[in-house]
């Protein structure tokens, strides 16, 4: 039985899209052997039809039934215990027709995946789902998240097929969103309980901690950010400044030909002495640069002159008034949120993606803003036999410092019982060596070719920023989005380097790592620039530098190619591509492109990048030329991630525990107000009263309330609303006893002898 499929021609040939109809109904159910799972490991029994039993030890490919004549069988390995079925009410066939098997990507791909296999029943018991991308446990009634679905893919396979899911699988109305559908958005239904805010009066030990600090608190946050605006909104003269502080941003986003023009508005409406919206604070000396600049080059960075005194104005008498105002104590509201306890209980957690050095990667969603992350789980046992410990808090630590839009982000840090959880950015398009290799000819065009290298260049750029050297930069850690943007992920080799001081570490993979980093020498930076230019040779000629494509090679022989061999250049590489490749991998860090005192400016100024707009890429609003499929992601087969093995002899004590304290710091700050605003929580949230007044909740004369009790606890445990004035009071039990009584008694008669409120 063949299934009914449509192939549309991909790049040059070599692969293509698979579009599978949607499945139908049939008047009668199919009757092959029931409990199929392709694919599985184990040869042992197959299903039973009837009186029929399929083993392993049948003979292969036919099926026995009595006068009949033997039918072709496909004889497949054992399903799981719980698919194999079928038992009377306890599970349902799928249509026939093509199945889609779900298979998950390895950690760093951040695909979800599935396969054409051939049609046969597939058994699924009740408490089970599939979804198009997973199967999920359904025990607590939620579905796969909207993020999710459609993110299925063909498998990273010797000859892959990009299979789009159907949309009758995908977009079914029987698949609601993970903790419902609709206005709430993947949003569990309790998600105003999880975000409520504290009253006003509970915030008071956060206001002394923080540092009133203009540029952390009024910048750098995006939630402080909003709320200082909204504060400046309500003056006039405030709102001038921020009008032409947005003024001066999308002046530096500009395209290069309308960027004259913008300046002179800006001139002409916040600089003239003439104009309503005039800017005192600027000085005149400030404006005669600006236009002898304009007149020469409108340069992206004609105002920024200009901002500097600006800023100084609104971090003295405005910030001090905005630090007694009802939005900095609706920020105080949001930082004691940000600060809740995180626990696997924050997650909806999802299938395993994949394997990491020393645990699994699952994909999960939290459950108040409905968000999808990659969860990497760190064993506390693996961690300790292997003497990890230094290396997963590097890593957690340096994750925490980047706030990058090129550089995987991490949102929180948390601990259950038997790991260590990192929740990292989730990344459904791959990686670029996926990309390269299986998208048809080896290699990619010129024009994504300098997208990538110079989004990889500024995720360098903000690294080293903060001191930070990444060695490890191949194209298995670029990671792409579900719009085409690329991420550096795998920061697990990265170190921070002390300031004016250099490092030494032989560290890095085969055939990627830099001359100076295999003769154990000592480097700042360069090692990265390195890598770039390995990197962005191997996007254009389809193979690395100094090995060819599945060439086996012993790793002393790709050592000397590094330090003695010159590359080779084909007809592939234009001029511009061929001298940024060459300066880039030169033998001599000192001569290598990247490191002089301009560090990655002075990558960003090769004529490689004449055709990128840096400011409007690191903004986002650049558009790559490829982007995924949300569809058709890629990556290897469920069955290939081998599991780990029981670690046993490792018993935890005090000192680990230290430990863990130090890596469950729970919410990363940035991350999370991102959060919180991209998924237009803050909007829904930030609330205040009528006519700009404070809201209850941001009153100082109003008591907060009293917290709700569920009906078990107000049935079941004391209180001390449930014991009346005057009622006899409990004399005090042994400690060994049930000290819920005692403390009861003690809150009634306390209650007793208080004065009544006036």
């Amino acid at each position: 039985m063949t299934s009914r499929a449509k192939y549309l021609p991909g790049r040059s040939g070599c692969s293509g899209a698979v579009l599978l109809p949607p499945p139908r109904p049939h008047p009668r159910p199919h009757r092959g052997p029931s409990g199929i799972w392709p694919g599985a490991r184990r040869p042992r029994a197959l299903g039973r039809e009837g009186n029929q039993m399929f083993t392993a030890g049948s003979p292969r490919g036919t099926r026995h039934c009595s006068g009949r004549k033997p039918a072709p069988l496909r004889a497949l390995p054992a399903p799981p215990r719980w698919a194999r079925g079928p038992k009377p009410g306890r599970g349902r066939e799928q249509d026939r027709g093509s199945l889609l098997r779900s298979e998950p990507c390895p950690w760093g791909q951040g695909a979800l995946s599935v396969s054409l296999v051939e049609p046969e029943v597939l058994i699924f018991p009740r408490e089970f789902r599939f979804c198009a991308a997973f199967a999920k446990c359904e025990s607590n009634g939620a579905s796969c998240p909207p993020s999710l679905q459609g993110a299925a893919a063909a498998g990273r396979r010797e000859d892959p097929k990009m299979v789009p899911v159907p949309p009758s699988i995908t977009s079914s109305p029987s698949h609601p969103p993970a903790g419902g559908g609709g206005k709430r958005k993947g949003r569990s239904k309790k998600w105003r309980e999880i975000l409520r805010f504290p009253h006003i009066s509970q915030c008071n030990e956060l206001r002394r901690g923080l540092e009133p600090d203009y540029g952390s608190l009024c910048e750098k946050q995006p939630i402080g950010r909003l709320l200082f605006r909204q504060f400046c909104e309500t003056r006039p003269e405030l709102l001038r400044c921020i009008r032409f502080l947005d003024a001066a941003a999308d002046y530096e986003l500009a395209p290069d030909e309308k960027r004259k023009e913008m300046g002179e508005e800006i001139i002409r409406r916040f600089l003239h002495q003439e104009s309503p919206d005039y800017l005192p604070e600027i000085s005149q000396a400030h404006v005669s640069r600006c236009l002898e600049e304009l007149q020469k080059s409108p340069c992206k960075e004609l105002f920024s002159s200009c901002l500097h005194p600006l800023r100084q104005y609104l971090s003295r008498a405005p910030f001090a008034d905005y630090l007694d105002s009802m939005y900095f104590d609706r920020f105080l509201q949001w930082k004691y949120l940000e600060r809740q306890s995180v626990t696997k209980d924050t997650f909806r957690q999802y299938r395993i993606l994949g394997k990491g050095g020393f645990g699994e990667v699952c994909a999960c969603q939290v459950r108040a803003t409905g968000k999808m992350y990659a969860c990497k789980k760190l064993e506390k046992k693996r961690i300790k036999k292997r003497k990890g410990e230094a290396m997963a808090l590097n890593e957690k630590q340096i994750l925490e410092k980047v706030n990058s839009r090129f550089v995987v982000s991490l949102a929180y840090a948390y601990e259950t019982k038997d790991a260590l959880c990192l929740v990292l950015t989730i990344m459904n398009g791959g990686d670029l060596k996926f990309h390269i290799y299986n998208m048809g000819n080896p290699g990619f065009e010129d024009e994504r070719v300098v997208f990538y290298a110079a989004e990889i260049c500024c995720g360098l750029q903000h690294l080293h920023q903060e001191g930070i050297v990444y060695r490890d930069l191949k194209p298995e850690n670029i990671l792409l989005d579900d719009d085409g943007h690329i991420r550096i992920s795998d920061l697990g080799l990265a170190i921070k380097i002390p300031e004016g001081e250099t490092i030494r570490g032989r560290v890095g993979t085969v055939g990627y790592m830099a001359p100076e980093v295999i003769n154990n020498e000592r480097y700042t930076f360069s090692p990265d620039w390195w890598g770039l230019g390995c990197l962005v040779y191997e996007m254009i000629a389809g193979q690395s530098p100094f090995r060819a494509r599945k060439e086996r090679v012993k790793r002393e022989e790709v050592e000397k190619r590094v330090q003695e061999e010159q590359e080779h250049y084909s007809d592939k590489f234009s001029e511009d591509a061929r001298a940024i490749c060459t300066l880039l991998l030169a033998k001599d860090p000192q001569q290598r492109l990247g490191c002089g005192a301009d560090g990655a400016a002075e990558v960003k100024r090769h004529p490689f990048f004449r055709t990128i707009n840096f400011k409007r890429l690191e903004a986002g609003i650049t558009k790559p030329s490829f982007v995924p499929d949300p569809r058709a992601v890629y990556c290897k087969d469920v069955l290939d991630i081998e599991q780990f093995s029981t670690v046993k002899g490792v018993n935890l004590d005090q000192a680990d525990n230290d430990f863990y304290a130090k890596f469950a710091t729970g919410s990363v700050s940035i991350p999370w107000q991102n959060e919180m605003i991209e998924t237009e929580c803050f909007k829904d949230l930030n609330i205040f009263g009528p006519n700009g007044t404070r809201s209850p909740d941001l009153d100082w004369r109003q008591l907060p309330e009293p917290p709700k009790r569920s009906l078990l606890q107000r049935l079941f445990r004391r209180h001390p609303a449930d014991c009346p004035i005057g009622a006899p009071v409990p004399s005090p039990q042994p400690a060994a006893t049930n000290s819920h009584l005692p403390a009861a008694g003690a809150a009634c008669q306390a209650r007793s002898t208080a004065p009544a409120p006036s």
